[in-house]
């Protein structure tokens, strides 16, 4: 076993684990942050994104080892029912989900792509998310959320049919 210590949605956690121990599994299964999901374990779809030191990272090809001494933020630490973050906010406006599986995820890539492009084109919206896997949306929706995130995040007031 090996000791680690991470602050997790802004909580210090410091625990013993399996030097094989994948991040994803150990968020779930020992601090119980179970909104991120396992889809693939082959970071194929990107439903496990959590943002490590403030990069967006598929967690299951990161070893809890690697993650010691780190700052993780899950799905769990950007908002809360009282008070959505703006992504999650627009994902829920836009119907940018389905089934709602690779929603934490597609919520955490999309946030890290506003913080390096905070004004995305289309495209630029579907390049950003490519590494993320929506089986059930077709990715209109979801790129409306992120482009209307944009613009609440930018404090812009355009509406979606200005855009359109």
């Amino acid at each position: 076993m090996t000791r680690v210590s991470m602050r997790v949605d802004g909580v210090t956690y410091t625990d013993e684990v399996e030097p094989r121990t994948l991040l994803v599994h150990h968020l779930r299964e020992a601090l119980g942050k179970v909104g991120t999901v396992v889809g693939c374990d082959t970071s194929n779809c990107g439903a496990c994104t959590v943002h490590l030191d403030g990069q967006a990272v598929k967690s299951c090809t990161v070893l809890a080892v690697q993650a010691d001494g780190a700052e993780v933020t899950t799905i769990e630490g950007i908002g809360s029912t009282d008070a959505l973050h703006p992504v999650q906010k627009a994902f829920h406006e836009q119907h940018g989900l389905q089934c709602g599986f690779c929603t934490p995820g597609m919520i955490m890539a999309s946030i890290d792509l506003l913080k390096e492009n905070p004004s995305p084109s289309e495209d630029e919206v579907r390049e950003g998310i490519e590494g993320n896997l929506c089986r059930c949306t077709g990715y209109q929706n979801i790129v409306r959320a992120v482009q209307q995130a944009a613009r609440e995040m930018s404090g812009t007031s355009e509406t979606l049919g200005a855009q359109s």
